[in-house]
């Protein structure tokens, strides 16, 4: 696994040991972010972005999004292995000063900076996106607008009632992008 494109590129990420930890394809990845950088309906999602990565694991997708022009990146991931190895990430990315890492349960937030940029990544058919995001919303980390990214697994339901954006197959996963207009996930 590795940082695709931007000033990072190249950069090589860890993962931790074992099956707790699903980072997203590289193919996924570059697919995600080819729709971030051109399609009409992302225009400037990116460039200069506050993003919030929940359920980061690795941080792969914060990490790719500072690599292609977003100003700050916060991670949230209750984890030890996995933070362990997102901050090694970062590190290795020499990010320490645009990141931080909020070590704690995406359903339960401690109060937050609104981001306008917003990906997901939890665990399949558990049904936490609906679940994270009003918990989110509630405790300040999103702002009115913002663009929300979701990897669900295939046989999941739809990760929100709003209108999708886009909706793509990778496997496994589906990614899902949708605006909240009023914030509240």
């Amino acid at each position: 696994m590795r940082i695709i494109a931007g000033r990072y590129k190249g950069r090589r990420l860890t993962a931790p040991p074992g099956a707790d930890t699903r980072p997203t394809s590289d193919r996924a990845r570059q697919a995600l972010f080819d729709m971030l950088m051109h399609a009409p309906w992302a225009e400037g999602a990116l460039t200069g972005a506050t993003v919030l990565d929940v359920f980061a694991g690795t941080g792969a997708l914060g990490l790719e999004a500072l690599s292609r022009g977003a100003a700050s990146a916060t991670f949230i991931e209750s984890g030890r292995p996995a933070a362990a190895a997102l901050r090694a990430n970062i590190a290795a990315c020499g990010a320490e000063s645009l990141c931080r890492v909020v070590a704690g349960d995406a359903l339960k937030p401690p109060r937050g900076t609104a981001s306008g940029l917003v990906f997901l990544d939890p665990p399949y058919g558990q049904g936490l996106v609906p679940r994270a995001l009003a918990a989110l919303a509630k405790t300040g980390w999103i702002v009115a607008g913002a663009l929300l990214i979701a990897e669900v697994g295939v046989a999941d339901p739809a990760p929100t009632d709003a209108p999708l954006l886009a909706e793509r197959r990778f496997g496994a996963a589906r990614i899902c992008a949708w605006n909240q207009p009023d914030g509240t996930g």
